[in-house]
C-alpha cells in the first residue's frame, strides 16, 4: 500500500535513465534558485562584515572587540539559530512538493515561535559575556567593549530568529525574487545607516552593533509584510492559530539535529583560531588563519546557495513522490558544484600572490598566505562538495547521519590530527590548516558514501508515508 504514494510511472525501468533533456532542465531550475540565493546569503553576511570594517576605523581596540563579539555571537548564537531554521527544509520542503500548502506556513510560524523561545536563554549568555571573556582571560578592557557590543546585538539575535525560517518559507517554494530585493534594500540602506551611527553619534563602536540589529529587523519587516499581503503567498499562507503548537515536535526532530550538524562544523573552525593563538608566532598564525577562514567563509556562499537550491528541488520530489526526479536533482547538483568548484578554486590558485593584500599590506603576512593558497585551494573544493551534499542531506531529512558524521570526521579526525601537526610535529598553522582539512577530507568521503547509497524509492515512501500520516492525526 506505501508503494502506492508513489507514482507508478516512476517505477518504470525506462524513465529511470536519466535523459539529457531532463538533466539540463534540472540544472537550469537548480541555477535558477542558486544564483539569487548567493546573493541572499552574501548580503546578509556583509552586514556584519561592513560593521567590522566601518567600527575597524574608530580604532585597533574597536576594531578587535567587535571582532571577537561577532565571532562569539556567530559560535553561540546564530549558527545555532540558522541550523535549527534548517529543519524546515525537509518539513516544508516535502510538504510542497506533497502540495500540503497550510502545513507550510503553519510550521513557519511554529519555528519562529520556537526560536524566539530559544532566544531568550541565549540572552543571558550575551547579556553576561564581559564576565565570561574575562573569566576565559581575556584583556578585560577587549571584554567591556567586547560586551557592550554583544549587548547591542541582542535585538539582531530575535531578529534572525524569525528572519530564517522566513527565509526557508520562500526558499521551499522557490521564490527567491522577495528575499533578492529585500537582502538588497536592507544592504543598501545598512551601509549609509552604520556609517551615520558609528561617526555622526556618540554610540561610536556600538553604533555598528545597532545597525545591524536595525538593518536585521527592516529585512524581517519587510519579508513579513510581502509574506502577509502578496498574492503570490496566498496558498502557503496559514493563520495564526494555537495549532502552530502541535507541530513543535515534529520541528524540534529535525530542527536539533540540523543545528548539531551545522555547529559542529562552524565550531571546529573557531577553535582552530582558538588554538593558533597558542602556537610560537601567534599574531601571525593568527591573522593568517584568519584570512584564510574569511576567504573560505566568504566563498563557500557560493555553494551553500547550490546546497539549498538541491534541498529544494530534492525535498519537493521526494514529497511529490517522484525518486527519480529527486536522483536527477542531485546528480545535477552536483555536477554545478564541480564546475564551480573548478572555476573558483582555479582562480584563486593564480590570484594566490595577490589576494592576500585584501586583508593585509604586512610582506610576512602576505607571504605566509601565498604558502598556504594552495591549501585553501583544497579547502574549497571540500567545501564545494558537502555543502551542496549537506543540503541534499536537509532535502532527504537525515540530519542525523550528518551530525555523526561531522562529530566523527572532526572531532575524531580533524582536530587530532591538526593539534599533533600543530604542537607534536610543530608544523605550525599551517598544520592547523591541514588538520582541519583531513576532517573536511573525511566528511567529504563519508557524506559521498551516504548519497550515492540512497535508495530514491525509499526515501519518497518514507516521505510521503509521514506526510499523509501526520495529515491524518
Amino acid at each position: 500500500m506505501e508503494e502506492s504514494l508513489v507514482q507508478k510511472h516512476e517505477e518504470e525501468s525506462e524513465e529511470k535513465r536519466v535523459r539529457w533533456s531532463g538533466f539540463s532542465e534540472e540544472m537550469r531550475r537548480i541555477s535558477v534558485i542558486a544564483g539569487p540565493m548567493v546573493a541572499v546569503v552574501s548580503s546578509q553576511y556583509l552586514l556584519q562584515i561592513v560593521a567590522t570594517m566601518i567600527v575597524g576605523h574608530l580604532g585597533e581596540l574597536y576594531l578587535s572587540s567587535a571582532a571577537l563579539a561577532i565571532s562569539l555571537a556567530g559560535v553561540s548564537g546564530f549558527s545555532l539559530l540558522m541550523g535549527m531554521a534548517s529543519g524546515l527544509e525537509t518539513i516544508c520542503g516535502q510538504a510542497y512538493g506533497a502540495q500540503q500548502y497550510q502545513k507550510i506556513g503553519l510550521q513557519t510560524y511554529t519555528a519562529i515561535f520556537s526560536l524566539i523561545l530559544v532566544c531568550i536563554p541565549l540572552s543571558v549568555l550575551w547579556l553576561n559575556m564581559e564576565n565570561i571573556l574575562v573569566f576565559m582571560g581575556q584583556d578585560p578592557l577587549i571584554s567591556h567593549e567586547s560586551g557592550k557590543f554583544t549587548l547591542w546585538l541582542l535585538p539582531a539575535l530575535f531578529a534572525f530568529a524569525i528572519l530564517q525560517p522566513l527565509v526557508r518559507y520562500y526558499q521551499i517554494q522557490s521564490m527567491i525574487l522577495p528575499m533578492l530585493a529585500t537582502s538588497f534594500v536592507t544592504l543598501t540602506i545598512h551601509i549609509p545607516l552604520c556609517w551615520a551611527l558609528v561617526f555622526k553619534t556618540r554610540l561610536n563602536n556600538v553604533g555598528g552593533a545597532l545597525a545591524v540589529s536595525i538593518s536585521m529587523w527592516s529585512n524581517v519587516i519587510m519579508l513579513g509584510l510581502y509574506m502577509r499581503y502578496s498574492s503570490a503567498c496566498a496558498k502557503t499562507r496559514a493563520p495564526i492559530s494555537l495549532d502552530l503548537f502541535k507541530g513543535m515536535w515534529e520541528f524540534f526532530r529535525f530542527a536539533i539535529p540540523s543545528a548539531v550538524m551545522v555547529c559542529l562544523e562552524w565550531w571546529s573552525y573557531e577553535l582552530l583560531i582558538l588554538l593558533s593563538g597558542l602556537l610560537p608566532n601567534p599574531a601571525l598564525e593568527t591573522s593568517v588563519l584568519s584570512v584564510c577562514l574569511n576567504t573560505i567563509s566568504t566563498l563557500y556562499t557560493i555553494p551553500f546557495g547550490i546546497g539549498a537550491a538541491a534541498s529544494t528541488r530534492v525535498a519537493n520530489e521526494l514529497g511529490a513522490g517522484k525518486p527519480h526526479a529527486a536522483r536527477v536533482a542531485v546528480l545535477a547538483a552536483m555536477s554545478l558544484a564541480v564546475i564551480e568548484t573548478s572555476v573558483v578554486s582555479a582562480t584563486l590558485f593564480a590570484c594566490r600572490h595577490f589576494f592576500g593584500y585584501v586583508f593585509s599590506n604586512e610582506k610576512e603576512v602576505i607571504d605566509y598566505v601565498t604558502v598556504m593558497a594552495p591549501l585553501v585551494c583544497i579547502s574549497v573544493i571540500l567545501d564545494s562538495l558537502q555543502g551542496v551534499q549537506t543540503g541534499i542531506a536537509r532535502g532527504c531529512g537525515w540530519q542525523h547521519l550528518g551530525v555523526y558524521v561531522n562529530l566523527g570526521a572532526f572531532y575524531l579526525c580533524g582536530i587530532p590530527v591538526a593539534v599533533i601537526l600543530a604542537f607534536v610535529v610543530r608544523v605550525g598553522g599551517k598544520g592547523l590548516w591541514i588538520g582541519i582539512q583531513c576532517g573536511a577530507l573525511v566528511q567529504t568521503i563519508l557524506l559521498s558514501v551516504i548519497t550515492s547509497n540512497i535508495n530514491w524509492e525509499k526515501q519518497a515512501i518514507k516521505a510521503r508515508k509521514r506526510l499523509f500520516d501526520d495529515e491524518l492525526v
